[in-house]
């Protein structure tokens, strides 16, 4: 059974049904969330998931089932980022993880090359740190971030290039430059090291 028909049941009463589409997705939402806010990660899976059969209508709009979750675990991360912070006025394309003084990842990194990594991902604007495991970890096509950032797809390619760029420039001066290639290969590699939790 697809996405979509697992979600329409599961809103229909069927338990397994939500029980099997939460299993499908799990890791890869709590991924999303475990390097921004791993303390908060596990409640925020779950405000997306109550989040996902309250606004089961708008998956008719989307273009996949991926990008419809993306769009709503994006938006449980501003909306517990913002009720964080002093101000409601949080600029996302601006403002880092380090910068709002979110707690620290605790990943046993076995290199200090992917320590670099990780902490230059969550020492980049938000919007762009969510652009990059979007593209990177979770295989999104640009149709699909372009739905979840909102945007023409032409613009969500646009944000990935300016988001590898700031990845770039944030590694430490000790980390060998990487680029092309080898860079994406790195990013995405990373992705096996970012702690996971079974549901």
């Amino acid at each position: 059974m697809g996405d979509a028909e697992l979600l329409a049941a599961w809103h229909s009463g069927d338990k397994g049904a939500g029980s099997q589409l939460f299993t499908r997705h799990f890791d890869a939402l709590y991924r999303f969330f475990a390097n921004k806010l791993p303390d908060d990660a596990e409640d925020l899976v779950q405000g997306t998931w109550m989040a996902c059969v309250r606004y089961e209508d708008s998956l008719r709009k989307a273009a996949s089932f991926r990008a419809y979750l993306f769009a709503i675990a994006r938006n449980e991360l501003y909306r517990a980022l913002k009720g964080r912070s002093p101000s409601d006025e949080v600029d996302f394309s601006v403002s880092s993880m380090i910068d709002l003084g979110a707690s620290p990842v605790s990943i046993a990194a076995a290199a200090e090359r992917d320590r670099d990594l990780l902490g230059a991902l969550r020492a980049i604007p938000i919007d762009a740190q969510i652009v990059l495991e979007l593209h990177y970890w979770e295989d999104l096509s640009g149709t699909e971030l372009a739905e979840v950032l909102g945007v023409p797809q032409g613009t969500a390619k646009s944000r990935i290039r300016r988001a590898k760029a700031l990845l770039a420039a944030a590694l430490s001066e000790e980390t060998p430059v990487v680029a092309g290639d080898a860079m994406d290969q790195w990013v995405r590699s990373m992705r096996a090291k970012v702690a996971l939790k079974s549901p």
